[in-house]
């Protein structure tokens, strides 16, 4: 069940350097590159800050996590206010499919940090579920922040 997700009017700080385009990020508060993927991740943020009023002081962007051996990065975590991870987003680019390979990598990650809430979106598609008796129950929305 696709979730609807009405982003607000974009108003990102976007600069040019030596034939790259950059793009602040107001949570990890420097310039990233430009990329499609980034494009979404940015875009997520500031539907989540501006329009479901999660605090920007509980999301994580990009931050390393170890699975086994391996060094993986997750997209965006949102703490709870008992700064328990609550929600994992993994974003895509726009022309990835949000296929089974993208839910079982989120699902992968989820190991290592469990989140109530997954969630996972290429921009134009937005997929979630939340983690209920050892089930995946699928979301119609993204739930209130009011932890």
């Amino acid at each position: 069940m696709m979730i609807n997700i009405n982003y607000p009017k974009p108003d990102f700080k976007i600069e040019e350097r030596g034939g790259h385009e950059y793009i602040f990020d107001i949570v990890r508060k420097k310039w990233i590159t430009l990329t499609p993927e980034e494009w979404v991740r940015q875009n997520f943020i500031q539907y989540l800050i501006k329009k479901k009023k999660y605090p920007a002081s509980l999301i994580a962007v990009e931050k390393e996590i170890l699975l086994g051996e391996l060094k993986k990065r997750f997209d965006i975590l949102i703490y709870d206010r008992n700064h328990q991870p609550w929600m994992m987003i993994e974003c895509k680019s726009i022309e990835v499919a949000l296929d089974e390979n993208v839910l079982n990598q989120l699902l992968r990650y989820h190991i290592s940090v469990p989140a109530g809430f997954l969630i996972i979106t290429n921009g134009n598609s937005t997929y979630g579920w939340q983690k209920k008796e050892g089930r995946l129950v699928a979301l119609t929305d993204l739930p209130e922040f009011h932890l």
